[in-house]
């Protein structure tokens, strides 16, 4: 209509007989003749209508920002004076998108921080060729944007190491602090004011020189660079490409790695590469000495008091069950700690399912059965107590039964429930003079009444060597 009117208006006719012509009203026709003469404008102005939540805009980001919801903004705007509707006041939040989680933008040096995050990219081939779960290793440098991605397969502290020790040897340096999530192979226990660091983490924090800064519990966007850097690649990398093997998906991730830090970024409007040039001549060095990976370990004590290190096991004394104890390894030894207390320490096995133990590291109650010192030196002292034929029967126990010659000993042990010391001496006697290395043959003498009969000459027994 608009275009209309200026048209026939151009063309000489009258304003009365363009009303009547497209039947509008004179005033519309003389209005947008008008507004042309005016600037010359042949476009219709759009109408503004002033809504009243506008007036309100600043009180209601205030509230919004003190995390109330909805309904309570509406009842403090109300005892301010708001006159309005609550479905209006709903109407205006969703339309200027007012977020009640508002967050602030942070902005650092170069060289100052990196972010470092896991992300999951469902299952890859691994160096085998087999299909596992896979995850997308980030470390991002704050300033420049340049990225380092890895590969990986599990999100154990000794791989979290690793990919720290190749994304530093990939920028050259080291930055002055990281900034992480409140992931396990990090953070022991999240904390608002602090935190417990792993222990092997921040061994290794210390050995390269950075800080620690991990993020609040519950606030992500902390770390919001990393998290869009984990985003930007599982949605311009991984969507839509197939990879052959685990070598051809680390070899088009290098290709790909390589334009990415080349690109525009979308926030700096800058390329990634030329403000690293920038970046790292502020970067720490590199150490001087290679942190070893292999050198600490955490281990959870399992029930039969042992942990497992390399496929072989080593006893921790039982009042560690279910803790989780450091083991720390040298060349040839395996040494245990609890805190900062050695718990325990043994020679580095050869091999593969051997196990290490101390028999001691057992529970004073466990130990009371054979093959423990406790047990087997209580159980020969007793022997002894009843006589020195039955001391020389323990003996051809142990070395006839050396197995299960506990068993043996510990029934003629019982037989002082019914008979004297001195009977079962003799019974004894009695037994090994026929050669007779049982305890069943003991019990039987006993039983029996044999043990005064006179013994023939010439017995085994005749030479008590034993």
């Amino acid at each position: 209509m608009h275009t209309t009117i200026l048209t026939l208006h151009k063309q000489g006719v009258s304003q009365r007989k363009i009303a009547q012509m497209m039947s509008v009203n004179r005033w519309t026709v003389k209005r947008v003749i008008g507004q042309y003469n005016e600037d010359g404008t042949e476009c219709p102005r759009p109408y503004k209508r002033t809504s009243y939540n506008e007036a309100w805009h600043e009180a209601i980001v205030k509230l919004l920002e003190n995390n109330l919801s909805i309904v309570r903004v509406f009842e403090e705007l109300c005892l301010q004076g708001f006159k309005g509707s609550y479905s209006a006041l709903s109407r205006h939040i969703r339309k200027n998108n007012i977020k009640t989680d508002t967050c602030i933008r942070f902005h650092t040096k170069p060289g100052e921080e990196a972010q470092v995050d896991f992300g999951s990219i469902g299952k890859r081939h691994d160096m085998e060729g087999k299909l596992r779960k896979a995850y997308i290793f980030n470390m991002k440098l704050s300033y420049s944007r340049v990225d380092y991605y890895e590969v990986v397969f599990d999100q154990k502290v000794k791989t979290w190491l690793g990919c720290h020790i190749n994304a530093f040897a990939s920028f050259g340096g080291v930055v002055k602090s990281i900034k992480l999530d409140n992931l396990a192979s990090a953070i022991t226990k999240a904390g608002f004011y602090e935190s417990v660091y792993q222990k092997e983490y921040k061994r290794f924090a210390d050995h390269y020189g950075f800080l620690l800064s991990p993020c609040r519990p519950g606030k992500p966007q902390e770390k919001g660079k990393v998290e869009s850097g984990i985003k930007y690649v599982k949605n311009n990398f991984f969507a839509g490409r197939n990879f052959t093997s685990h070598k051809d998906m680390n070899r088009q991730l290098q290709q790909w790695l390589t334009k990415a830090n080349d690109r525009i970024h979308g926030t700096t409007k800058a390329k990634p590469n030329e403000l690293f040039s920038k970046e790292a001549a502020c970067l720490l060095p590199l150490p001087t000495t290679q942190f070893d990976l292999s050198s600490c370990h955490l281990r959870i004590v399992a029930r039969d008091c042992h942990i497992s290190l390399d496929n072989n096991y080593y006893s921790v004394p039982a009042k560690y069950v279910a803790k989780e104890v450091e083991v720390r390894l040298d060349a040839k030894l395996v040494s245990i700690y609890a805190g900062d207390n050695l718990v325990a320490i043994h020679q580095r096995a050869i091999g593969q399912g051997v196990f290490t133990t101390n028999n001691s590291h057992y529970a004073e109650n466990k130990r009371q059965c054979p093959g423990f010192a406790e047990y087997d030196s209580k159980c020969a002292e007793q022997m002894n107590k009843i006589g020195n034929n039955c001391s020389v029967m323990l003996r051809r126990f142990q070395t006839e039964q050396s197995k299960q010659w506990q068993r043996a000993a510990r029934g003629i042990i019982s037989l002082r429930k019914l008979y004297s010391d001195q009977d079962i001496d003799k019974a004894c006697l009695r037994a090994l003079h026929y050669g007779v290395i049982s305890y069943g043959k003991v019990k039987k003498i006993l039983d029996n009444h044999c043990y005064d009969l006179p013994l023939n000459e010439g017995g085994e027994y005749a030479n008590p060597a034993w």
